[in-house]
């Protein structure tokens, strides 16, 4: 009888656990797709399909982020409304591009900004060097991987340097290479006695979502006044001065201009949920930034909190306004039904899309799933480029020549949903002119994927990018 009992107690138990995270994900998940797959989950294994649920499919920090800055809001750092420019593109082709960032971001598009490319590490890193050996006032140093070696050492002697000079200075490395990368500067920087924090420690050091919600940003901002944005890591393999055709290729870009202060509230916002301390103008200056070149732009700060699917839908935003030429260069390329029907509706149109990526990948799950989606996309004429050689990792979006986003993001649902992001989206036709050819350089060192390519892939093969494929929402 007990035994019996025993038996009714534990399906009455799995059947109400199975109903509350049935409910949960009903209510909470944004895509059907994925609400019928964790149900299917839970209902096939009841106890591990619930505890899966529950450790990796709650985005815990979504919440706790919306709590957080629902209640300390910065009011530190303006944001210049008055000076938006969005509605001096209204007649513009562009126009409806830009309104819609703005409303999706609630940034003003700002004008009098210089934004220079800095191309690998060749030339970003004596840049950004150059730039703390510079600073007066403070240093804020947002990035994803910070190791302790190789170029490395420079940048942790350089802010020592400034240290000692009385340069305030404050570092934010995500937790996950603080971890998980042996060589990172983290501790060391620490022990030094460097203000140093690392961006969403688990509670729980083995949980297993911790490699999801990343910060992702690589900001630098040097006096509140110059900032440093794009893909580049403090990482070795960018710095090869032994063999720099062998380092890792990459766009980096110096800002300058009253946009650099969308880059300093991005930052602060960033330490206080992470230090809990608020930078305000004692930190990065109260003076007003003077424009100082000719571009519109406008920061797009993007993550699994309240800014989710921003990028989204700027990259649809700009394939639906191009009409020429729309050129995406990207490390990893895994686009959703939403990206694909978009790229393949601009190709239909009669618009040239363009998509470089590596013929190697650093990750080759990703890769894989990325070639699973690479027939859909030449089916309507759009050509994607491999391009062979050192690992690219290169994050770059170009529309008919004259608008340009750039910055951390790829074109991968890591980046779109999963990661804290941060880009620019530049209104400059001299700077798009510039990058347009920087792209075209790259895509002459590439080949063109044709379609007789794909069919002629070993069975194996295309099983396995397939396979890869069923993976993509959480590449």
């Amino acid at each position: 009888m007990d035994a019996v009992w025993l038996e009714w107690a534990a399906l009455i138990l799995k059947g109400a656990v199975g109903l509350l995270v049935s409910g949960h994900a009903l209510l909470y998940k944004r895509e059907a797709r994925s609400a019928l797959l964790w149900l299917l989950v839970v209902w096939f294994l009841p106890v591990a399909g619930a505890l899966l649920y529950l450790l990796i499919g709650i985005n815990r920090l979504q919440r706790r982020a919306q709590r957080l800055r629902a209640v300390a809001a910065l009011p530190l750092l303006t944001r210049d409304a008055d000076n938006d420019q969005t509605a001096a593109l209204a007649t513009d082709d562009l126009g409806g591009l830009a309104r819609l960032v703005g409303q999706a971001t609630g940034q003003p598009l700002l004008a009098g900004n210089r934004i220079e490319p800095l191309v690998n590490g060749e030339q970003a890193y004596p840049a950004m060097l150059e730039a703390i050996a510079q600073a007066e006032r403070s240093i804020a140093l947002a990035t994803y991987i910070f190791d302790r070696e190789g170029i490395g050492d420079a940048f942790v002697k350089a802010l020592l340097a400034a240290q000692r000079r009385g340069v305030a200075t404050r570092i934010l490395i995500d937790d996950v290479y603080v971890r998980l990368v042996r060589g990172s500067a983290f501790k060391f920087l620490k022990g030094a006695g460097l203000r140093v924090a690392s961006f969403n420690p688990p509670v729980i050091p083995a949980r297993l979502h911790a490699v999801n919600l990343r910060n992702h940003r690589k900001l630098l901002i040097i006096d509140g006044r110059v900032g440093f944005t794009g893909g580049i890591n403090i990482h070795q393999p960018y710095w090869r001065p032994d063999q720099p055709t062998q380092a890792f290729r990459e766009l980096h870009f110096r800002v300058e201009g009253p946009v650099v202060r969308q880059m300093a509230e991005t930052f602060a916002d960033d330490w206080h949920f992470t230090a809990n301390e608020r930078l305000g103008t004692d930190f990065w200056g109260a003076t007003p930034l003077e424009p100082v070149g000719r571009a519109l732009a406008r920061g797009i700060e993007a993550g699994p909190d309240e800014t989710l699917e921003r990028l989204r839908w700027v990259f649809l935003g700009a394939l639906s306004v191009a009409r020429r030429r729309v050129s995406i260069w990207t490390p990893y390329f895994v686009p959703d039904q939403s990206l694909l029907a978009a790229l393949s509706a601009a190709a239909l149109r009669g618009v040239e899309v363009d998509i470089l990526t590596p013929v190697e990948n650093n990750h080759p799950l990703v890769q894989w799933a990325g070639r699973a989606h690479y027939w859909q996309v030449l089916e309507h004429g759009a050509r994607i480029w491999e391009r062979p050689g050192p690992f690219d990792h290169s994050k770059l979006m170009i529309v008919d020549g004259r608008w340009a986003c750039l910055g951390s993001a790829n074109w991968d649902p890591r980046s779109l949903r999963l990661n804290f992001e941060f880009n620019l989206e530049v209104y400059d036709d001299e700077l798009a002119r510039r990058l347009d050819a920087l792209f075209q350089d790259a895509r002459r060192e590439a080949s063109l994927v044709t379609a007789e390519q794909l069919r002629a892939q070993p069975l194996p093969a295309r099983l396995r990018d397939g396979a890869a494929r069923l993976l993509s929402p959480m590449l």
